[in-house]
């Protein structure tokens, strides 16, 4: 994607004003019922500018979910390399994704919806970038495994699948005006990812 900061004349860069747009109607009408058109007629763009920034369609459905995963990722590396005892460490991170994917939950709930339309080559993509993230947050538990600090009875794997079996599931029942807000949520599900690793 470019990242040159054109604006439309409402002030908002084009691809931001694209993205915000296309991840609306993803969101209200699904990807596949959206259509190029109906984007850039409602963004107030042409679609010049949306092929200049994204290229295709399915170029926006990419960015929606990956713009959250460079968020998490940055985010987890900062946790990750921190200066605090492991357990201090990965409980933040597993909080933190919970929260960030609830800030962001119609790009979650879009993408997991809709990344079948994804070609197999940005399919391919996508699983790389989401590998790398777990493969760095499986690198916490597996630094407290080795120093006994956590309980290595079940295989950093399965402790990486348990968590975000529960993260990526937020879609389908969080609610902003529920009775548990997203720093509960998140509380509770990282407290229950300590106790499962608790020696």
């Amino acid at each position: 994607m470019a990242t040159a900061r054109t604006t439309d004349g409402s002030g908002a860069p084009v691809p931001q004003r694209l993205l915000a747009t296309a991840t609306r109607l993803f969101a209200e009408q699904g990807y596949d019922r959206t259509s190029v058109q109906e984007i850039v007629e409602a963004a107030g763009v042409t679609k010049g500018a949306l092929y200049h920034y994204f290229g295709s369609k399915e170029d926006l459905l990419h960015e929606v979910y990956a713009r959250m995963l460079r968020l998490q990722q940055e985010r987890l590396d900062a946790f990750a390399g921190a200066d605090e005892p492991v357990e201090v460490r990965l409980r933040a991170a597993a909080a933190d994704v919970v929260v960030t994917t609830i800030a962001n939950l119609d790009d979650a709930a879009i993408f997991f919806r809709s990344m079948h339309h994804l070609s197999p080559e940005k399919h391919k993509q996508v699983r790389a970038e989401r590998r790398r993230y777990h493969e760095r947050f499986r690198a916490l538990i597996e630094e407290g495994q080795q120093s006994g600090v956590f309980s290595s009875a079940t295989p950093a794997d399965l402790v990486v699948d348990y968590h975000f079996g529960s993260v990526h599931h937020l879609s389908t029942w969080y609610r902003p005006d529920g009775p548990l807000s997203a720093r509960q949520v998140a509380d509770h599900l990282a407290d229950l990812l300590m106790r499962a690793l608790r020696p």
